[in-house]
């Protein structure tokens, strides 16, 4: 997906108006790309304008009448292999496109050649962190290492911004001489359009482009009301997710292993290959040695990595989850989010290893887990909350301050909120934050300082190292009320109450604000309120928690 809001078709680019002052229309360039109306959005969810997914699933259908399995195998008969296109999928195991590529691979007796493309154009729009391309970039070599032993190639390229990636994996499809390319699924709006065109371009040159389910545990478009729609709530959403995966063992069953390619297919055109070094990042995208040292530590990269934080968490911490995921200083969540956007893990994998411990769907991690593919079920079918619109889309006319002074407060940790600081300041170090953190400053900025939400959204995406688009965007419309199943506008967190609640004795907040190091437990949560001397150091509340309270009230009263 390119940034939200901007389309490679269609006209859903009409640029929309803002009226705001001076520093408003900064925000409005900076983090709003082109957005279409409220009006071109409602004809998704009326069905006047076909969705992408259904775009692309007419699109395969269309391929496959146009290429017969006769022509394909007269054609392919001077072809040379078949590819994977390595995207959010970066694990040898339980990945569904890669193990039918393999297969593919064998039946054919063809040698299996994978891709990864690094496209500049889509890591801008992305707002793709370092952190986040520092961790791909190390989850790629172990994964060369390990489809290496299999002597399976894998190509990484660097794609300026000015070659469409589509463009590039069309050139070495060709180069290659492959016959079949194989992919999984993207939910974005534009990742769908992209791989439409794809679909068409291969097939033209009569040769298969096969994309397939895979991120999702149940896939979109599998569970539905009796009306036949989309859930737009997720708690009988999952009733029916958890129902469709009781029925259906293989939603969760992992994907064959790959077969290895033998050393004369390979070596006989793509040994050089073998060979290639990772690609130059430009500096603007790579971290500080220090920074990527930092978090090389903190964040081991790759499958096998994966697989340990995973079975150790499972092993050490699922049966607290529950009563410790929101205390931010025990350090009860689990940490897969980071290879679960990267690939490293598939959703899958992680769903059965809770369930050798925990006996039911319904246990409160998986729940989690669940809510990841409810999300990408909501980009499905409301494709427009990828082009820069609300699930709700009357919040879209509330009235935001656009108040530059709060916001680089807000991304500095200088709010005067401890709770709300300490958590952003995590977030500059590390890349993550607790997801009952992410709530408390996602609400602070929406609410308590009537900043647009997203540009808190978008400041998540360029700093989380687990960026990941419609967990982001659905955990951001939750909190702004203005989301799918969002907590409800009059629920303002209080972030000295949830600070006295989840981090009663400070242990967090003194960690990431040494500043109130010396507090009482008493005074951590309210330094200056509360008679701590020594507060020269940290800033005094940037606003009163009352007088926000009641602003927001009104702006969203006024929206609704």
């Amino acid at each position: 997906m390119k940034t939200p809001g901007y389309s490679i078709e269609g006209d859903d680019n009409k640029r929309v108006k803002f009226s705001a002052n001076d520093i408003g229309k900064k925000y409005v360039d900076e983090f709003y790309p082109h957005t279409i109306t409220n009006e071109r959005a409602i004809k998704y969810t009326s069905g006047d304008l076909e969705k992408p997914l259904a775009g692309l699933e007419r699109a395969l259908k269309e391929a496959d009448t146009a290429l017969s399995k006769n022509e394909i195998e007269k054609t392919n008969s001077s072809k040379k292999c078949i590819v994977h296109w390595f995207k959010t999928d970066l694990r040898a195991s339980d990945n569904s496109a890669l193990s039918a590529a393999s297969q593919a691979a064998k039946d054919s007796s063809l040698p299996l050649i994978t891709v990864y493309l690094f496209s500049a154009k889509d890591l801008k729009a992305h707002r793709v962190s370092k952190a986040r391309i520092d961790f791909i970039l190390r989850s790629l070599s172990s994964l060369r290492q390990t489809l290496a032993e299999l002597h399976i190639p894998l190509c990484v390229e660097w794609v300026d911004e000015k070659l469409p990636v589509s463009t590039r994996l069309l050139d070495l499809c060709k180069e290659w001489q492959a016959t079949e390319i194989w992919a999984n699924m993207e939910y974005e709006v534009d990742e769908l359009r992209r791989d439409t065109k794809l679909i068409r371009s291969f097939a033209e040159k009569r040769i298969k482009f096969n994309v397939l389910h895979d991120t999702c545990v149940v896939q979109p478009g599998s569970v539905a009301t009796k009306e036949g729609k989309q859930y737009s709530v997720f708690t009988p959403w999952f009733r029916a997710w958890s129902e469709f995966v009781s029925g259906h063992h293989k939603s969760l069953q992992s994907r064959p292993s790959l077969h290895a390619n033998t050393d004369n297919e390979v070596l006989k055109y793509w040994d050089d290959l073998f060979e290639q070094k990772m690609p130059d990042i430009p500096s603007h995208h790579k971290l500080e040695v220090t920074d990527a040292d930092r978090l090389s530590g903190l964040w081991p990269a790759g499958e096998a990595a994966a697989n340990h934080t995973l079975e150790t968490f499972i092993k050490n911490k699922l049966r607290q989850y529950k009563n410790t995921r929101d205390f931010p200083f025990v350090n009860g969540t689990s940490h897969i989010s980071v290879h679960l956007a990267a690939g490293t893990l598939s959703a899958r994998s992680a769903v059965r290893a809770a369930l050798e411990v925990t006996p039911t769907l319904t246990d409160a991690w998986i729940r989690e887990v669940a809510w990841r593919d409810f999300y990408r079920h909501v980009l499905a079918h409301w494709p427009y909350v990828c082009m820069n619109k609300p699930f709700k889309l009357r919040i879209a006319d509330i009235e935001w301050e656009y108040n530059d002074e709060h916001f680089r407060a807000w991304t500095q940790g200088r709010t005067g909120y401890p709770i709300v600081d300490a958590a952003m300041r995590e977030l500059l170090s590390t890349g993550y934050m607790p997801n009952r953190c992410r709530m408390i400053v996602a609400s602070f900025l929406a609410k308590h300082l009537m900043l647009d939400w997203k540009m808190g959204e978008n400041w998540f995406m360029e700093h989380l190292i687990d960026g990941d688009f419609s967990s982001n965007n659905g955990g951001w419309g939750f909190c702004a009320s203005a989301g799918v199943d969002a907590q409800p506008y009059f629920r303002i967190l209080n972030p000295l109450l949830q600070s006295e609640k989840f981090d009663p004795d400070g242990i967090y907040i003194r960690k990431w604000v040494p500043e109130l190091a010396n507090c009482t437990s008493k005074q951590v949560h309210a330094p200056h309120s509360r008679g701590f001397s020594n507060t020269h150091e940290y800033p005094e509340p940037i606003v009163d928690h009352k007088v926000a309270r009641e602003r927001a009230l009104a702006r969203y009263k006024l929206a609704s």
